[in-house]
């Protein structure tokens, strides 16, 4: 379990995640094996994952979609999976509401979508509709906690 030092350790990382074992340890009065020694600890029971990330733009998506799905005839779980597969797929969450799906899409450009939808998505078994969403603009995109494993529920 993560306690007060794991978690200014994480932050320390979540503000700068090169900085070194040593400028986090002087950061908070520690010494460099000690920050070392926990960061594995917490890798190695999956609490935490180091990770860069960049912004959709530098890798030529242009195009954000939320797309939600309706299920029917077959496990929503089963359904997300095989969305999961497709590069494109970004995200799949379940969820609860109207319907059953949520995928995030991102494309290069939004003359990809017909035929995504089309010739890939519609083919996967159990769906019965499909909402897109254009993204206009992303006002927030945090991720100060993810999921470090997809969790398959019971």
């Amino acid at each position: 379990m993560f306690d007060e030092t794991d978690r200014k350790i994480v932050e320390q990382l979540r503000q700068n995640g090169r900085a070194t074992n040593q400028q986090i340890a002087e950061s908070l009065n520690l010494i460099a094996s000690t920050v070392s020694t926990r960061i594995r600890r917490m890798e190695d029971a999956g609490m935490l994952r180091v990770v860069a990330v960049s912004d959709f733009a530098v890798h030529g998506y242009n195009v954000v979609i939320h797309v939600a799905i309706q299920v029917s005839g077959r496990p929503a779980l089963d359904v997300a999976e095989d969305l999961a597969v497709f590069s494109e797929v970004f995200a799949a969450h379940l969820v609860t509401g109207s319907y059953e799906v949520s995928v995030v899409l991102t494309l290069r450009d939004i003359d990809e979508l017909p035929s995504l939808i089309t010739d890939k998505l519609s083919k996967v078994a159990g769906i019965k509709s499909m909402t897109p969403a254009i993204g206009l603009d992303i006002v927030r995109y945090g991720l100060d906690t993810a999921p470090i494993e997809s969790r398959r529920l019971a």
